[in-house]
């Protein structure tokens, strides 16, 4: 009897060990999809929101059929580079970059696991990319195409006498230079005097800002994480002379600017989740072509407007409640 009961015990014992295995298996069976910023702030904090959207719209959802492992260097270039290595180095299936320095150290740290750049500016130019058609390498995703023409002219519509805008933008940020761009043909066509500056971190903000302030009628800023992280500074220092401030993106706009014809940073990393999807279904970076993200949207800080008394073109509040966001 003691032996039937040794017999007993010793195979639950092993039926037990034989489904903790596997279970174990099955937890470890899952994919990871890297995510990895280059600090936290409300735009990238959207694009990163998107991209768990993408994924779950796309059937992955994270503790379920997939493992998400985010990474967020806190602005430290060096963190981003051990970060980068670290999800290389844990077999990630996919690795979703948000903001250019992210996807570069990203690039720098694997060329074989496959990454998805979440929204980036100027991929060609920041050198992860050669072709938007044929990306050939480990490396596609989504370029926001920022629509700095219709920015312009929208300044125009609140300001028609306006006759000197700031621009102020990271000088290390390829992104925010190439929209910048973008900006000076728009401005020379619109004939309005666009007036440069740039600072090299966000200490500059304060001290370059209110210089700017003192020489222009309004400030536009292009889609910039240097300044969207400290976007604050830059509003407090602009009411203090009671001027606007446009800026790119919507969470820019929410922070504190007046208006916009902005990207969806949600859009953006929505995107991205959704091409991160394609990949755990088999597709490869290299033949999956780089998506041109240009769905710009009317963006209202109706509460900042009336704040610095200006008024609102009647068009463009009406696009905003039919087809955009109102602040109030």
């Amino acid at each position: 009897m003691k032996r039937i009961m040794g017999y007993i015990i010793a195979g639950i014992i092993i039926i037990g060990g034989y489904f903790g295995l596997l279970k174990l298996h099955q937890q470890t069976a899952k994919p990871t999809v890297g995510i990895l910023t280059m600090m936290h702030h409300p735009a990238l904090d959207q694009i990163q929101k998107g991209v768990v959207a993408g994924l779950a719209e796309e059937g992955y959802r994270n503790g379920k059929n997939i493992k998400i492992e985010y990474q967020n260097a806190n602005g430290d270039q060096g963190n981003l580079n051990t970060m980068a290595n670290k999800l290389a180095n844990d077999h990630a299936k996919v690795i979703v970059g948000i903001t250019t320095p992210a996807c570069q150290a990203l690039a720098n740290a694997t060329k074989d696991t496959p990454i998805i750049m979440g929204g980036i500016g100027d991929p060609i130019g920041a050198g992860l990319i050669k072709n938007k058609k044929h990306p050939e390498g480990n490396i596609t995703g989504v370029h926001d195409v920022n629509p700095s023409e219709q920015q312009i002219a929208l300044i125009k519509k609140f300001m028609p006498n306006i006759k000197t805008l700031g621009v102020i933008y990271t000088s290390s940020d390829t992104s925010a230079e190439s929209q910048y761009q973008t900006m000076v043909k728009a401005a020379r066509e619109l004939h309005i005097n666009l007036k440069t500056y740039t600072i090299a971190n966000a200490n500059e903000l304060n001290q370059t800002s209110q210089t700017m302030l003192s020489k222009v009628d309004a400030v536009i800023v292009p889609s910039d994480n240097t300044i969207a992280g400290a976007m604050g500074i830059l509003v407090k220092n602009a009411n203090a002379v009671n001027k606007p401030v446009f800026p790119s993106a919507d969470t820019m706009v929410k922070d504190g600017g007046v208006a916009s014809i902005s990207l969806s940073q949600y859009g953006q990393g929505k995107a991205a989740g959704k091409m991160a999807a394609r990949i755990l279904k088999g597709e490869k970076p290299s033949q999956m072509a780089i998506d041109d993200y240009h769905h710009g949207e009317p963006i209202l800080n109706l509460k900042q407007a009336h704040k610095l008394g200006m008024k609102v073109p009647a068009d463009f509040q009406r696009a905003a409640e039919q087809n955009g966001t109102i602040i109030n």
